[in-house]
């Protein structure tokens, strides 16, 4: 059936009652399902696959990325050989020919291994803490490799100097050279290249959910093309946007050429999405299942088989014990190392301040921290003193939603301080209240106790944590976060915080405070 577009249609797509819809913008826990390779059959219309420019194909794509890493790794084995040539132990790598020999059969090699760890599937390399397991588990194998190569081959003992700096040289430009893809295949998706047209089965609020991600995140590489409505019931607010009734998916999905379908498991039973899977990978349609699960972990998430059911096990989070040691050991050993560093360009501001307006050099207030204890945060100042006191007569002048108060051209501001703000440089001396334990570098933003006050028992959740200079909210946003959005994060990060999400926020915090993204 093609889109309604006639209100006269709108009888037979009766509104039903539904869950209130709560914004989420998040990746998701999806299944994938691919499609069988049958061909659709005579009479059922095009084949949704058609048509498609050979430098458009998956396999096109996946073609240069295999070239960017063979270039890679023959830059990272090359630079392996000159540091090992210099490394003083020289036993095995002095015959250069040789060397070079076994590097380049070791190539081959490691690219095989990159395919074996399915470093070429999108929808497992989805997450960037995933991809650089699997980059990790190639790269032992491509370095291992040369130890073979060399006793099989050449009958050899390969110097171990050679392999280290090849399997540390290896992982680290592949890593590099991913997030340089990632990028580029990510600003091709915003212009629409490499978009795969997705019907969502089910409008109601998981739906909306998952079209409301798929239009604030295009480098995701799905565009929305209608609902699917289930029953023949559809929600008002969204008639526009329907593309079909269930019974009739097959045929208007392969006649438009749609590619994708996402279901939302909240909207269809158990008997309806298992013969609509079924009818759609016969027609060589791809298809994905949200199981309800948004802002989990992928991490934490294991399919199991239970009798005729696969089973979504959720592996529990442990937030005690040897993590939360060594979350405290990395947090000191960096802010000490920043505040030593910063010493001289911190001093810099601090004579700055004091040129540039009267009043105190420091900002301290009072915050909301783990467990709910107080304790007081340290900034550069960057408003007029006794700002605070002025705060009252600009209530009707709030920008933010909720608890929040943000003024975007807020006038207590002095003229340092917007610049200070802008660059984040006013957050530095945060670092003395990570060293002192009050903070992390990362969690959620320290709240005022007049804001803790109105939040949601729910929202209480993100105290079992220390507060951050840098979170969730920072690299998504920052200022123009709504409160919803901000809660949904913490709440996040709570739930599935460890080392290496930590390290990616950290790493995703630099590009986000020199471009500027969202400071005020």
């Amino acid at each position: 059936m093609e889109t309604i577009r006639s209100r006269d249609n709108q009888s037979r797509y009766a509104p039903t009652s539904r869950r209130s819809a709560q914004g989420s913008s998040a990746p998701r826990f999806e299944t994938h399902l691919a499609p069988a390779r049958t061909t659709a059959e005579p009479g059922s219309g095009p084949h949704p696959h058609a048509e498609r420019r050979w430098w458009q194909s998956p396999r096109f794509c996946k073609l240069l990325i295999v070239i960017a890493d063979a270039i890679t790794l023959l830059i990272a084995l090359s630079i392996a050989m000159v540091l090992a040539r210099f490394s003083g132990r020289t036993s095995s790598v002095r015959n250069a020919e040789v060397t070079r020999q076994i590097a380049l059969l070791a190539v081959p090699v490691w690219l095989f291994a990159l395919t074996q760890v399915r470093a070429y599937q999108s929808r497992f390399i989805a997450a960037r803490a995933q991809e650089f397991r699997r980059l990790a588990l190639a790269s032992i194998a491509g370095a291992a490799s040369l130890l073979v190569i060399s006793d099989i081959w050449r009958r050899i003992a390969m110097e171990r100097d050679f392999v280290l700096f090849a399997f540390l040289i290896g992982l680290g430009l592949l890593t590099i050279e991913r997030e340089i893809v990632r990028q580029v295949f990510g600003q091709l998706r915003r212009r629409g290249f490499r978009s795969r047209q997705t019907a969502i089965v089910g409008d109601n609020s998981e739906g909306a959910e998952l079209r409301r991600m798929f239009d604030n995140a295009p480098e995701l590489g799905c565009r929305f093309a209608g609902y699917i409505t289930v029953d023949g019931a559809s929600n008002d607010s969204r008639y526009g946007d329907i593309l079909c009734q269930l019974d009739d998916a097959v045929d208007t999905l392969t006649r438009r050429k749609i590619t994708n379908v996402m279901i939302a498991a909240s909207a269809v039973n158990v008997a309806q999405t298992s013969s609509l899977i079924r009818k759609l990978l016969k027609a060589g349609i791809t298809v994905e299942l949200s199981p309800t699960l948004p802002d989990i972990a992928v991490g934490r998430l294991s399919i199991r088989p239970l009798g005729r059911f696969p089973v979504v096990y959720l592996q529990p989070l442990h937030q005690s014990g040897w993590r939360s040691w060594a979350k405290r050991v990395f947090d000191f050993a960096l802010s000490a190392i920043g505040l030593v560093v910063l010493a001289l360009p911190l001093s810099a501001v601090c004579l700055a301040i004091k040129i540039d307006s009267k009043g105190p050099v420091f900002f301290r207030q009072t915050r909301v921290g783990r467990n709910g204890r107080l304790f007081d945060v340290i900034k550069f100042r960057t408003m007029i003193p006794d700002a605070h006191k002025v705060r009252d007569t600009l209530i009707a002048q709030n920008e933010a939603d909720g608890p929040l108060f943000k003024i975007k051209d807020d006038p207590r501001v002095t003229r340092l301080g917007r610049i200070l703000r802008k660059s984040s440089i006013d957050e530095f001396p945060q670092l003395w209240n990570v060293l002192c334990g009050a903070m992390s570098l990362v969690g959620p933003r320290p709240a005022l106790p007049e804001e803790a006050a109105l939040w949601s028992d729910d929202l209480r959740d993100r105290l079992r944590v220390q507060p951050g200079i840098t979170g969730m909210w920072q690299v998504s946003g920052r200022s123009g976060t709504t409160f919803e959005e901000y809660s949904r994060l913490d709440l996040s990060y709570v739930d599935n915080w460890s080392l290496a999400t930590d390290l990616s926020i950290l790493g995703r915090t630099l590009p986000s405070v020199l471009f500027q993204r969202g400071a005020s």
